[in-house]
């Protein structure tokens, strides 16, 4: 969807003639009361569920949580799912011309903030007739976006869904991102930014980025289990700097398959997003003061694994609406998997979203 009515940024420049790709997943009902608002994690994108018919590989990054019969039952809901702004799949980001100059934006796109993020899916729900969401969901990232909805439109959103997320990133977290960061912009061939007019791509630099950002998605055990000290096709070590173990490997190969698809300075914007978002910023840290405006209903679930976006921080945002008296349901999952559990199958994770939702449903029969 085209937007022309330019959009103010946190950071005070402003966004005009963008574009906004989105799909959409189920049937809006007459009142247009079951709209559910999926928000997406790094390199996710606006494809949640399903498969192109063209694209039969193509599978939506939370597939196994939303469609017919689902925890997220497309036959229920109508489900909404947004490309933010700044990405590589479709919406308006570096790659694409900047109407000022005729020429990709590259470097000069201007840094983006989940605040931002929610500003404009509130400007595409005005579009679709939403006033208010049954619930706005995300992990990870897409936790954040659900959150800053609560605290930013607190009247648009009955029910706000916030899983192996954070109120603010730790300085660790923030330091994997500088790090990762510094991996693209050192690429020769990231020149400045600007390298798609050279015909180039920072590979090397996104690639390292990936492996960096892989290993803290995965937990320790997770890691130990999937490939311990297990060798690569040999038996003995080769005794020099290339692959040896199972494990380099596989971060390798992640790595060179998120250089094949996934844009460089996306990856910059969608890291520097993560780093700023502190809500509680503007109220001294106080996450119960930035929480007291919120009238939504809360479900939260974290992971035991994940050191990422560890339990304790969902603990910290469950803490904050109890003490402002918000209705909120907390699940705390010992599942092995680190941060991206939230991505998999685990049933005891699935029964607690397919019952929250339940709940969501009953209140608007």
């Amino acid at each position: 969807m085209h937007f022309a009515e330019p959009l103010q940024l946190q950071s005070g420049a402003q966004l005009r003639d963008y574009m906004l790709m989105y799909e959409t997943y189920g049937t809006l009902n007459a009142d247009k009361s079951n709209a559910v608002l999926v928000c997406h994690a790094l390199n996710a994108s606006h494809h949640v569920a399903g498969v192109y018919a063209d694209q039969p590989k193509n599978v939506g990054w939370w597939d196994n949580m939303v469609g017919p019969g689902k925890p997220l039952d497309t036959d229920r809901f109508f489900v909404i799912g947004v490309n933010n702004l700044g990405s590589c799949f479709g919406s308006t980001g570096p790659m694409h011309n900047n109407p000022a100059t005729g020429k990709p934006y590259g470097a000069a796109f201007p840094v983006v903030t989940v605040e931002d993020w929610v500003a404009a899916q509130a400007r595409l729900a005005d579009q679709l007739g939403v006033a208010q969401f049954a619930a706005v969901m995300g992990g990870s990232l897409g936790g954040m976006q659900a959150l800053a909805w609560s605290i930013m439109h607190p009247e648009r959103l009955r029910h706000c869904v916030v899983i192996a997320s954070t109120p603010k990133l730790s300085a660790q977290n923030i330091a994997f991102n500088d790090v990762a960061r510094t991996a693209i912009l050192t690429d020769p061939d990231y020149r400045g930014g600007d390298f798609y007019e050279h015909g180039v791509v920072p590979k090397n630099g996104l690639k390292v980025a990936r492996m960096i950002g892989h290993i803290t998605y995965l937990s320790d055990d997770d890691m130990a289990e999937k490939f311990g000290r297990k060798l690569r096709g040999v038996e003995e070590y080769k005794f020099g700097f290339g692959i040896d173990f199972e494990i380099e490997s596989y971060l390798r190969y992640q790595g060179d398959k998120f250089s094949e698809y996934f844009d460089a300075n996306t990856y910059l914007l969608i890291t520097k997003a993560l780093d700023y978002f502190d809500p509680a910023r503007r109220h001294g840290g106080d996450l119960a003061k930035t929480l007291a405006g919120t009238k939504a209903k809360f479900f939260l679930a974290s992971f035991t694994t994940d050191w990422r976006f560890s339990p304790e921080r969902s603990r910290e945002i469950v803490q904050a609406l109890i003490s402002n008296r918000r209705e909120v349901t907390y699940a705390e999952i010992d599942a092995p998997h680190g941060h991206d559990a939230f991505l998999l199958e685990d049933e005891r994770y699935m029964n607690m979203v397919r019952a929250y939702y339940e709940r969501v449903w009953k209140e608007l029969a």
